[in-house]
């Protein structure tokens, strides 16, 4: 959850510098990207039930 976390606020970063620095569109395109890519990484293994414990 904590890697999640931290790639959810790189991404944010990327964007906020990708838009308020002219010419740096580039970094927005890769936060955008990277928050997509993150997104479905975490509601794959959601899906799939990586982590829980069998029920006893």
């Amino acid at each position: 959850m904590a890697l999640f976390l931290l790639v959810v606020l790189v991404a944010v970063v990327l964007g906020i510098v990708g838009v308020a620095a002219d010419g740096l569109g580039y970094l927005l395109a890769i936060g955008i990207t990277l928050f997509a890519v993150d997104v479905i990484f975490y509601a794959v293994l959601l899906s799939r039930g990586v982590g829980r414990r069998p029920v006893r």
